[in-house]
């Protein structure tokens, strides 16, 4: 958090403004937290401010959110957590919070809700990357890695061999040029090595999908190890090591050109790709057209126009709410 008579640029007070409203309404805050808060918000007219859009935005989410709930048992379970009587020393906080807090209460239903700030392990990434941001790193040797959109990661310190990086979630990109040091990526219960070419891992609700585009990949398992030679591809999580399938490399790598490429892809998960580039939420609330298949190639920088798409090849209606949140019904 910046302090009190420093001036704060406007992007950060929002961001330091949502981690706020996550805070107060976990139902984990301390009177600590209380007073910590106070004099956050009293630092200046800019903060309150900041916090005051934060806490309007996440009331204007309350339609999306209750769709949400219906349509997803697990974010309903994180609800049902969430809503517990809170323990007796945290009552003070409740008071101190005040009727400004009991609106938004309601909404801390989602972990983070809606994804619109980063997780707890995202926050201690040693890099990071906003919705919509893609960066390139040179982390020497001859290697340079690609983080894509909402990609947190940090240093490896378990390695003993070349360079390494754990992923902790999102997407990243691995090039190495000929003679390069051997580069090793840890993601979920795996680790991904390789010692020249291009390789790709992706990391996203527990699941990790490692993709070689040129050269060879060496995947590591508890379940057992595979070897990815050029345009294939495997999947694992923490229980499961799947097989190695062959797949098209251009429609894997898009994203480096700023692109999404949909091939017979069901729409829900259509919207759950442009949702991780996109400021705000897309709620597909037509559960008929679920597995619609998808065919198209939209660019990353007009998503909207790829809603419009989608909104009138499917016959949906859309409705548009504040803090960039569409309901398509």
């Amino acid at each position: 958090m910046s302090s009190d008579n420093q001036q704060v640029p406007p992007d950060v007070l929002k961001q330091e403004a949502r981690v706020w409203l996550r805070r107060l309404t976990s139902g984990e805050a301390t009177e600590w937290d209380a007073q910590a808060f106070t004099r956050w918000k009293q630092s200046s007219a800019a903060h309150a401010r900041a916090f005051d859009e934060a806490k309007r935005q996440w009331q204007a989410l309350g339609p999306a959110i209750g769709l949400l709930l219906q349509k997803d048992q697990a974010v309903a379970a994180r609800h049902e957590t969430s809503m517990r009587r809170p323990q007796p020393g945290r009552r003070l906080f409740l008071r101190v919070a005040g009727g400004a807090m009991a609106a938004v209460a309601g909404a801390a239903i989602v972990h983070p809700p809606l994804q619109l700030w980063p997780s707890f392990d995202e926050w201690q990434a040693d890099a990071r990357t906003a919705k919509g941001e893609q960066r390139q790193l040179a982390m020497g040797g001859g290697v340079s890695v690609t983080l894509n959109t909402q990609t947190s990661i940090r240093r490896d310190m378990t390695d003993a061999g070349g360079g390494a990086l754990e992923l902790i979630g999102g997407e990243a990109a691995v090039d190495l040029a000929t003679g390069a040091t051997p580069f090793s990526v840890a993601a979920g219960s795996g680790r991904s090595t390789a010692r020249e070419g291009q390789f790709e891992v992706r990391h996203l609700d527990g699941r990790v999908c490692v993709t070689c585009l040129r050269g060879t990949v060496q995947v590591a398992h508890p379940k057992g190890q595979a070897r990815l030679a050029e345009r294939q591809q495997l999947v694992y999580d923490s229980d499961a090591f799947g097989g190695v399938v062959a797949i098209d490399g251009e429609a894997a790598s898009a994203w480096r050109r700023g692109e999404l490429v949909f091939r017979q892809t069901p729409l829900v998960r259509v919207i759950d790709e442009i949702n991780r580039y996109r400021p705000g939420r897309v709620v597909l609330a037509a559960s008929a057209q679920e597995n619609s298949a998808v065919n198209g190639r939209f660019s990353i920088a007009a998503l909207d126009s790829a809603l419009v798409q989608l909104q009138y090849s499917f016959g949906l209606q859309a409705r548009r709410l504040p803090g960039g949140v569409v309901v398509l019904s």
